[in-house]
């Protein structure tokens, strides 16, 4: 089934995908050379079970459009693409988390965008279906957006929390580089600011796709595979409504 999806892609898709694959690999060959060798340093199997995960979740696009019966839109799957790539090769392999100051807002920023993205989309699927006796209207939709992006942040942060106290994480980023331990409003920082982002991100997600619907735009409509095949058409999201 992969090998049939990845061939109907466009040429910038294909290319976007087996650039994000390559570096997913890469760091999985050279990790398991070193470990044959005996030289693997045992602080990096995080990242290498977060490379061997972005393998899988890069083809969750795939599945989804497989079982839904939609092509994701390419502004939107190339965008997941890109993401993957900064949070996986670039924030864990390359180590920008530690090196680059603001690269964790950013990636913050970047996946409330993503989410409020994707909700626009799977609604557009829904507001898509024949059986659907009503439309619903581009105000809702992006309200529907935005609270998807900010529901999706809202539980990572909680996600954060609960790997923190099992495993001793430090996630919520309440222990400093030199080990003082914050407390109180401090220790709140991070969290508060990741969801400050989220909201951000999300505001800008619905507002990218109001506008899209309202001006006709395909940025992040999906176009629909109906089950029978010569009803195949894409959706017409600029639908007035009543």
């Amino acid at each position: 089934m992969k090998h049939e999806l990845v061939s109907k892609r466009c040429k910038k898709q294909r290319i976007a995908y087996l650039l994000v694959l390559g570096s997913f690999l890469a760091p999985i060959v050279f990790y398991v050379i070193q470990m044959i060798f005996g030289t693997f340093d045992w602080s990096n199997l995080l990242t290498l079970l977060q490379c061997m995960l972005g393998i899988l979740v890069l083809h969750v696009p795939d599945f989804l459009s497989h079982r839904l019966h939609f092509e994701v839109p390419t502004f939107l799957y190339v965008y997941y693409l890109i993401f993957l790539y900064c949070a996986i090769f670039l924030g864990e392999f390359a180590d920008a988390y530690n090196r680059v100051h603001f690269w964790d807002t950013l990636l913050h920023c970047s996946s409330s965008l993503a989410s409020g993205f994707v909700g626009f989309m799977f609604i557009s699927v829904l507001n898509g279906d024949e059986h659907l006796v009503f439309r619903l209207s581009p105000k809702f939709v992006a309200l529907f957006a935005f609270a998807f992006s900010v529901s999706v942040g809202g539980l990572w942060e909680i996600y954060e929390f609960l790997m923190d106290g099992i495993f001793g994480l430090n996630m919520q980023k309440f222990i400093l580089p030199d080990g003082t331990v914050l407390s109180g409003h401090l220790a709140l920082t991070d969290t508060m600011e990741d969801i400050i982002i989220d909201i951000i991100g999300a505001l800008i997600a619905s507002a990218i796709g109001y506008f899209s619907i309202k001006k006709n735009k395909k940025w992040l409509v999906p176009t629909i595979r109906d089950t029978h095949p010569k009803k195949n058409k894409e959706y017409a999201h600029a639908e007035k409504t009543v």
